[in-house]
């Protein structure tokens, strides 16, 4: 059962930005006066089943994370917080190499996606033990068409079968670590986990998320997020669950 395993989680803070336009790291940009990754850091450490939180971070702002996130906020899960490579795929890697040895299952998740639901954290450890791995995600709302080189529609599938992937990704430690060491020796970068685990021939279940866990990614994204925070200030406020001052 889950409530006996290791669960750590490898959280990725060290994008680039460049799509944000902005002279800081988007983790670090504040939502409603706190940083983006303060916001997400909060829910793993609510998250009852989650034992160890690892945060990999850009070389030179590793001291600023440990001073400004995690001292600042007081995140006790948070045991390292480690060098980021030159993809995200490089980064996740070293967050691996990092786990506490009694882990067992291992999450990773975006730190720019601060509005994950602790249940869809929960859901997700649930399903490694169901499914051996799992990734979070919500069926696309858009009809999607395929295009070629030069832009021209070349099909449009069936959106019933089309989810949009998000996270947090659940794996069995050992499977996400075949999975890595297969796609280093293949010389073959993924755009995320589930990738790399489905290329060992694994299936991957998707479990379903929310479509509030959107990625800051662009300022447009900022806007939504300052939305999605005042307007749940607001409701618990109007319900009486929510007082000035604390």
């Amino acid at each position: 059962m889950y409530e006996n395993d290791f669960v750590s989680v490898i959280v990725a803070a060290a994008g680039m930005s460049n799509r944000m336009r902005s002279s800081i790291n988007k983790q670090f940009i504040s939502i409603n006066n706190k940083a983006v990754l303060a916001h997400t850091l909060e829910k793993f450490e609510k998250c009852k089943y989650i034992d160890e939180i690892i945060v990999v971070a850009k070389e030179d702002e590793i001291d600023y994370c440990k001073r400004e996130i995690v001292k600042r906020y007081n995140f006790k899960k948070v045991t390292k917080v480690v060098r980021g490579g030159k993809e995200r795929q490089d980064s996740v890697y070293n967050g691996l190499l990092a786990l506490d040895e009694r882990c067992n299952i291992v999450l990773t998740h975006d730190g720019a996606r601060p509005f994950v639901k602790v249940k869809n954290i929960e859901d997700g450890i649930i399903g490694v033990t169901k499914y051996d791995a799992c990734i979070i995600g919500v069926p696309v709302k858009d009809t999607i068409k395929i295009v070629d080189t030069l832009d021209n529609v070349e099909n449009t599938p069936d959106r019933s079968y089309i989810w949009a992937a998000q996270t947090p990704q659940c794996f069995w430690k050992d499977t996400l670590l075949k999975a890595y060491k297969k796609a280093i020796e293949d010389g073959f970068v993924g755009t995320d986990d589930g990738m790399l685990v489905e290329r060992l021939g694994i299936n991957v279940k998707m479990i379903e998320g929310s479509y509030e866990n959107i990625k800051i990614t662009t300022p447009e994204d900022l806007i939504v997020a300052e939305s999605f925070v005042k307007d749940k200030e607001l409701f618990l406020r109007n319900k009486g669950l929510l007082f000035q001052g604390r």
